[in-house]
């Protein structure tokens, strides 16, 4: 295997919205994914609000990931979140995940962040496991709220 990172480009827009739909169809959630091309070109090109890097087997697009920064106060600089961490059923456990995370540490630590965060399905034991592996620090008395849809457009108009 001839494994390699690229940084996503305006070109890959299909691609990217292939992988959030294998990701969302192992989560069960592919009826959750409204994403588009459009949306996704708007936001991640246009907007420039989030970066995607893919994890290459030669010249093939075999895992992807998609991240941002955030902030905290406590450390007064900025992380990064990844949002989604995705490789195919067949490239895992060959080293694929871990060369993406590995990738946005050294951004994390190139651009001066303090900290790269994420979450996982409880149910996710692989996941799990690897990021334990990696000796990432599991948060378990945070808990993840969220604003969606109408609840979201009733609270922007009160």
């Amino acid at each position: 295997m001839n494994k390699s990172i690229r940084k996503a480009t305006l070109n890959d827009v299909p691609l990217i919205l292939e992988f959030i739909k294998k990701l969302a169809d192992y989560e069960k959630m592919l009826d959750k994914v409204v994403a588009s091309e459009e949306l996704l070109t708007e936001w991640l090109f246009t907007k420039k609000v989030a970066e995607v890097i893919f994890a290459l087997d030669g010249q093939k697009e075999v895992g992807f990931a998609l991240y941002f920064h955030n902030f905290s106060t406590f450390l007064g600089r900025a992380g990064i979140h990844l949002e989604d961490l995705f490789v195919l059923p067949e490239y895992r456990g060959k080293g694929f995940g871990k060369l993406l995370l590995k990738e946005i540490a050294k951004t994390a630590v190139e651009r001066g962040c303090g900290r790269v965060e994420w979450s996982c399905l409880d149910w996710n034991k692989p996941s799990i496991e690897f990021y334990e592996r990696l000796k990432a620090t599991r948060l378990d008395e945070w808990l993840i709220f969220r604003l969606t849809g109408a609840e979201l457009e009733n609270l922007a108009k009160e």
